[in-house]
């Protein structure tokens, strides 16, 4: 996924789950999974924290992601046993912070029944 880098759009980020369109998905079949600024943003993206990715993931892809126009963003974070859904209004992120056994809302999927430690606790 084409992002910013300074004042340049010159890199990538590669999300550790990315959601597209249907359409969207099929198009890259024959060719490589990079989407272009060109193309619509991912309905979803997430990011699972590291102790090397933390800055990155809280700040740097927050700021870009929402340049970026997607419009959900989750942050799972293991090490502090939280769920971060970072939705996009007017440009900039709200965040919603869940832990334990409340349940997800996530506005992209409405219908979705988990909670955080469902998450959180999911074999590897």
């Amino acid at each position: 996924m084409q992002s910013p880098r300074g004042s340049r759009w010159e890199t990538a980020r590669i999300p550790d789950v990315v959601v597209l369109p249907a359409v969207q998905w099929q198009s890259m079949a024959d060719r490589e999974a990079f989407i272009p600024l060109n193309e619509p943003s991912p309905l979803l993206v997430v990011e699972v924290v590291s102790p090397s990715t933390i800055t990155i993931d809280y700040r740097a892809k927050h700021s870009e992601y929402s340049v970026l126009d997607i419009p959900e963003y989750w942050i799972v974070d293991p090490m502090e046993e939280k769920i971060t859904i970072c939705t996009l209004s007017g440009g900039a992120y709200t965040d919603v912070v869940f832990t334990g056994t409340q349940m997800i809302t996530s506005p992209t999927f409405s219908g979705l029944k988990l909670t955080a430690t469902n998450i959180l606790s999911a074999q590897r």
